[in-house]
C-alpha cells in the first residue's frame, strides 16, 4: 500500500491550494479516507474524512465552508481543495486510509508521507 501526497507549498492568506494523494494498494470506494494535519507542537488531527461509499463526510469546524474533500475513483486519487486559506492552516498535511470510518488518526492504518502547507499572513 502506498499513498503519495503532493500539492503543498506556500500560499498567501486568502489564497487556495489543492492537495492530491495518489493511492495504490486499496480502492477508495472500499476504504474510508481522510486528510489530517499537524502543526508544530500540536497533535495530529482530522481535517476532513469521507466514507468509502461517499455517503458521510466530516470537516473540522475551522475548515467548514473553506475546504472540500473529493475523490476520483477511476484515478484512485483523493483531493483536498483548500480555499480562503488562513495562517492557522499552516501545518503538515497527511492523507490516510482505513477500513473503518472515523475522525481519529489511530483508526487509519495507511498514511502518506505528508506535505507542508504554509500560509503567510
Amino acid at each position: 500500500v502506498q499513498l503519495q501526497a503532493s500539492g503543498g507549498g506556500l500560499a498567501q492568506a486568502g489564497g487556495s491550494l489543492r492537495l492530491s494523494c495518489v493511492v495504490s494498494g486499496f480502492t477508495l470506494d472500499r476504504y474510508a479516507i481522510g486528510w489530517f494535519r499537524q502543526a508544530p507542537g500540536k497533535e495530529r488531527g482530522a481535517v476532513s474524512c469521507i466514507t468509502g461509499s461517499g455517503a458521510s463526510t466530516y470537516y473540522t469546524d475551522s475548515v467548514k465552508g473553506r475546504f472540500t474533500i473529493s475523490r476520483d475513483i477511476a484515478k484512485n486519487t483523493m483531493y483536498l481543495q483548500m480555499n480562503s486559506l488562513k495562517a492557522e492552516d499552516t501545518a503538515v498535511y497527511f492523507c490516510a486510509g482505513g477500513s473503518h470510518y472515523d475522525t481519529v488518526p489511530s483508526a487509519y492504518r495507511y498514511w502518506g508521507q505528508g506535505t507542508q502547507v504554509t500560509v503567510s499572513s
